[in-house]
């Protein structure tokens, strides 16, 4: 009998068929003469053509430049040197069964994965790159499915990516925009800080990791089911390994020390020139301090038991993830393009205002108004991911639209993130969607966005309604929502 292989579509070949849907449709509805006018400007937003002589010009400028120019690209490269190393040295695999010898190390976790995902967020999207190799691991030594750690990892930073206990790198962002459009249409004395949504923010935590949990004992991990991975309950690390254990982490306190002091104290040249985190090198640098910490506690293990006797050792540990990663460069390639062209296509832009300007033909209460919005937010974050660029156009159409029914502007950009972080697990356009597939496929070679999806759908839609709940229930009991 001859073997059937089952048919999938390969994550590259997702993002090239991606890319010429968006190519004919900007063709068509330039056709068609679509445009909508900006909010905040005034000016006509026409449809640009990538077909049209001008739009085969400008593709065939850029291709280099779109896929140089992703953001994530350079972002991944760096953080899996220093995650190779830590890796190649056997210090990841010695910390990682250090952790599962418990009697709940299987919960701790599964729990310590979903609070550091949704935590993450506070120094921006590092836990897409950083958490979920880590978590893969985490999860196969306490005899889980990788697949089911790098799944809990994502849903966790993608679906609580508004939500934290500690201020976001989103908070100031959204709060700047929102007090612009107060002071332009006259209603400055509604103050918009970048505490204006922290109280709901900070519950709002403890509700998805809940609801995170919960789906992931009671669905995914027996969807997925458990690793091949057997535990050695006798196991114990050797003298050399316990000693160089305690040498690496050391390290790692100290360089942990050396960074916090560099940016908290009155040394602080991580701050900002202002004083503050925002866009300052700590926050800007993030990424690489922490490869590099990871890098540098690999390192020294790999010195302290013999593994690494010359830097030619050290380098075949930083070209370990190059499998990995040379997968990861061919779907961004692709995914690269597809978002550049969105972008020049304007046709996400064209699609939130459209939608937006529906509102203004609804006749509804305060509280069923506000709903129907954060669904809205919910369905336009499948199509245009980036949080300030779609708050900086809707939020010139619904902070005046909500004023005149007495919704402050604070209330509105809480509606708005809870949409917009429900639906990150689900949608192809998220920047670092690529990466999550290409992490898939170290483990499953057919996995795919229908794959993911599989997996993902109910954290999505079970988030998306409990914290529609969460804001009912914060809206008629009149809690404030932040300080």
């Amino acid at each position: 009998m001859k073997n059937k292989r089952k048919w999938f579509l390969h994550p590259a070949t997702m993002y090239f068929l991606l890319m010429v849907a968006v190519i004919l449709l900007s063709w068509i509805m330039e056709i068609y003469g679509q445009g909508v006018i900006l909010p905040q400007s005034g000016e006509e937003l026409k449809i640009q053509s990538l077909i049209s002589p001008e739009g085969i010009r400008w593709l065939l400028r850029h291709i280099i430049t779109n896929f140089t120019g992703f953001s994530p690209l350079g972002m991944v490269i760096v953080a899996m040197l220093g995650i190779g190393v830590a890796q190649h040295s056997g210090l990841i695999d010695v910390c990682m069964q250090s952790l599962s010898r418990g009697r709940h190390s299987r919960i701790l976790a599964i729990w310590s994965v979903i609070i550091l995902g949704i935590l993450s967020n506070a120094i921006g999207d590092a836990g897409y790159i950083i958490l979920l190799p880590i978590s893969a691991s985490l999860f196969y030594h306490n005899k889980l499915h990788p697949i089911a750690g790098i799944i809990t990892a994502y849903v966790s930073v993608a679906c609580g990516y508004s939500a934290n206990i500690v201020l976001s790198t989103m908070d100031p962002l959204l709060a700047r925009i929102s007090g612009e459009v107060s002071e332009t249409i006259g209603i400055s004395q509604y103050q918009v800080g970048t505490l204006s949504n922290y109280l709901f923010m900070s519950a709002s935590t403890l509700v998805i990791a809940l609801i995170i949990y919960l789906i992931t004992v009671k669905k995914l991990i027996p969807q997925t089911g458990a690793s091949d991975y057997t535990i050695n309950t006798n196991w114990n690390l050797s003298r050399k390994e316990r000693r160089a254990l305690i040498i690496s982490l050391s390290v790692g306190l100290l360089y942990l020390i050396i960074i916090l002091f560099s940016t908290f104290s009155s040394f602080g040249i991580l701050r900002g020139v202002s004083g503050n985190l925002m866009r300052s090198p700590f926050i800007m640098g993030i990424l690489f301090l922490i490869s590099f910490g990871l890098g540098l506690m690999g390192m020294v293990y790999g010195l302290c038991v013999a593994k690494y006797r010359s830097d030619i050792d050290i380098i075949e540990g930083f070209t370990k993830p190059m499998r990995l990663i040379g997968l990861y460069l061919v779907i961004a390639f692709f995914a690269a393009q597809m978002f550049a062209c969105l972008e020049y296509s304007r046709i996400d832009k064209y699609l939130a205002i459209v939608g937006a300007n529906m509102f203004y033909n609804v006749d509804l209460s305060p509280l069923s108004l506000l709903v129907l919005f954060i669904i809205f937010c919910a369905f336009i974050n499948l199509i245009m991911v980036s949080a300030t660029s779609k708050w900086g156009i809707i939020s010139f159409i619904f902070i005046p639209m909500f004023s005149t029914i007495g919704i402050n502007p604070d209330m509105v950009q809480c509606a708005f993130r809870i949409g917009d972080s429900s639906t990150n697990a689900i949608t192809p356009f998220l920047f670092y969607m690529p990466l999550v597939l290409a992490y898939l496929q170290q483990y499953n070679k057919q996995a795919n966005y229908l794959t993911l999806l599989n997996y993902t759908w109910r954290y999505s839609l079970y988030t998306l309604l409990s914290w529609i709940v969460l804001f009912i229930v914060w809206y008629i009991t009149r809690l404030p929502l932040g300080l």
